[in-house]
């Protein structure tokens, strides 16, 4: 009777109430009966058939209350199945999506089918570089590609990890384009350091705080002949706050694990591709170790420049989904969101330092298509798992509305034995007290 009783205060709050008063009744009840006078045979008779009446009630209550608990037991095994599958589902579909953003992500682009290695893509992207001369990423370039012996003996070099245009690939020239644009070409030009050491030895001061042309990078730009020109940015990655999440589970790229934009309905917007600081593709080297603390690029350099940048198909996709945008949008036909509220309209500009592109663009069509074959693979296992989703809700509601129906059922026993108990009792009471 525990285990029932706990059941009705769980699922039928008034149940314990009035179970409890029936209870006080039917032992009301059976003392009554004891009070009897044992010796008088009509009122033992009458005794013996209230007593019989009590063992059915007693017996209707159990049979009802173990048909309620077994109800009950059934629409937790169902509650826990749509949990179950609802939870599959959404792990199926982000899994889905992630392939997607694959395909999606080059859907602007022409695939290129000559084979261009990733020296020569690399080579355009110094080239672009050096074509700033008077500017510090120019000049930290031009030291590296022509003057390495005499940049070989600069200790402060060893912590210079590169020019940001240098530090990520993608395969779709048109990302790269836009990623481009969005950043801008000061931040694209910008030199990456490990360490705050390596940012002070790149510009010294006076004591009046004039900047020394002659030490740091100025002097060496003065010594090849390029002397800089104006404001150049230096980023310095152990001075970042690194993403603190989670990474993509399995993923040779290390791509960080952020939460996906989500409608009412629980899917994801239409024309969403991903986030673009997932779209940038990073060297081993820099995959994990770029700070002493053994953070690599993408937690730390990448993801401080892009934030949650969005990346939609179309704009009409991007302002669909406007109010889950909050650290910006792109969109693969030109259109860009800096921030919430900030739109940037007007022609595209074609900036003059790009990233360079991924190797193995080759067998990308092979790559393509085995993505399509395998997010059609999840389509059908995805829609066999909606399909178990609407069957057991199916279920859940009826045993929810047999639950009711039986608890109704039950709450009128209960008053009808309520009922019944005290009759008998005041039947008893009259006849004791009535005169022979």
């Amino acid at each position: 009777m525990d285990s029932s009783s706990d059941l009705q205060a769980h699922m039928i709050p008034a149940t314990p109430h009035l179970s409890a008063q029936t209870n006080a009744v039917l032992v009301d009840d059976s003392s009554a009966s004891m009070q009897v006078d044992q010796t008088e045979n009509s009122v033992v008779a009458r005794d013996g058939m209230q007593n019989g009446g009590t063992e059915l009630v007693i017996y209707n209550s159990k049979r009802l209350q173990d048909d309620l608990q077994m109800i009950g037991l059934k629409i937790k095994q169902h509650e826990d199945h749509i949990k179950l599958l609802k939870s599959q589902s959404l792990k199926l579909g982000d899994s889905i999506l992630d392939l997607q953003v694959n395909l999606g992500k080059y859907h602007s682009a022409k695939v290129d089918n000559e084979d261009h290695s990733n020296h020569q893509n690399e080579e355009e992207t110094t080239g672009q570089i050096l074509q700033h001369e008077k500017s510090a990423a120019g000049v930290l370039c031009q030291l590296k590609t022509r003057h390495c012996t005499q940049a070989s003996h600069l200790t402060f070099t060893k912590d210079v990890l590169g020019i940001v245009a240098s530090l990520g690939q993608l395969e779709d020239e048109n990302l790269s384009s836009l990623l481009s644009e969005y950043l801008g070409v000061d931040t694209m030009l910008a030199i990456v350091c490990k360490t705050f050491e390596c940012v002070k030895a790149l510009e010294t001061y006076d004591k009046e705080g004039h900047i020394i042309k002659s030490s740091g990078l100025h002097g060496l730009g003065a010594s090849i002949g390029r002397a800089i020109d104006g404001r150049f940015l230096v980023i310095c990655l152990e001075n970042l706050r690194p993403f603190a999440g989670e990474f993509v589970v399995d993923d040779p790229q290390r791509r960080l694990d952020l939460w996906k934009p989500r409608l009412p309905t629980g899917e994801c917007p239409p024309g969403f591709l991903g986030y673009a600081v997932n779209m940038i593709n990073i060297d081993s080297k820099n995959l994990f170790c770029a700070t002493a603390s053994g953070h690599g690029l993408r937690e730390t350099l990448f993801y401080n420049l892009f934030y949650r940048l969005q990346v939609y198909r179309t704009r009409a996709d991007m302002l669909l989904a406007l109010p889950l945008i909050s650290d910006g949008a792109i969109s693969l036909d030109g259109g860009i969101i800096r921030s919430s509220g900030v739109f940037s309209l007007g022609s595209r500009q074609d900036v003059d330092v790009r990233f360079p592109k991924s190797s193995g663009t080759s067998d990308m069509l092979a790559k393509y298509a085995a993505t399509e074959k395998q997010i059609q693979e999840m389509k059908f296992r995805l829609e066999t798992l909606q399909e178990d989703l609407k069957r057991e809700q199916a279920l859940l509601k009826n045993a929810k509305d047999t639950f009711e129906r039986k608890k109704q059922e039950f709450v009128k026993f209960l008053a009808d034995s309520s009922s019944f108990a005290i009759q008998c009792q005041m039947q008893a009471a009259r006849e004791k007290f009535t005169p022979r």
